[in-house]
């Protein structure tokens, strides 16, 4: 079992950054890839970026690409996500996600292989 929660969220201009945490409980926390999905009113939770259990391969939307990136530490059980260049279309609940799969790097955006999430967490770009 792995709680998440999320935080760092909040009210930013354009061109702003802001970083995002996504802290797990559970001494299994190195043994899951994590992903962040985002969801604006109205529409799907979408793909945003993702983590390997190690670190070692991150993935990024085509939409972020350039502007975010992911990192985690598993000694302090948490993963970030640092979001540059801020635009109003990244307005969303931003959530972090676990999944227990050894096939990451085919399921990482995939919403449904998500395994555990968290509650989400505002972040609103104002223009």
């Amino acid at each position: 079992q792995v709680q998440l929660v999320e935080s760092g969220g909040g009210l930013v201009q354009a061109g702003g950054s802001l970083r995002l945490s996504c802290a797990a409980s559970g001494r299994t926390f190195s043994s899951y890839s994590l992903g962040w999905f985002r969801q604006a009113p109205g529409k799907e939770r979408d793909f945003v970026a993702g983590i390997s259990w190690s670190g070692g391969s991150t993935y990024l939307a085509d939409s972020v690409k350039g502007r975010f990136t992911i990192s985690r530490d598993n000694a302090k059980n948490t993963v970030y996500l640092q979001m540059n260049s801020l635009k109003p279309e990244d307005t969303a609940v931003y959530y972090c996600a676990a999944i227990r799969n050894n096939d990451y790097s085919n399921t990482y955006s995939i919403r449904d292989e998500y395994d555990y999430w968290g509650q989400g967490t505002q972040v609103t770009v104002s223009s």
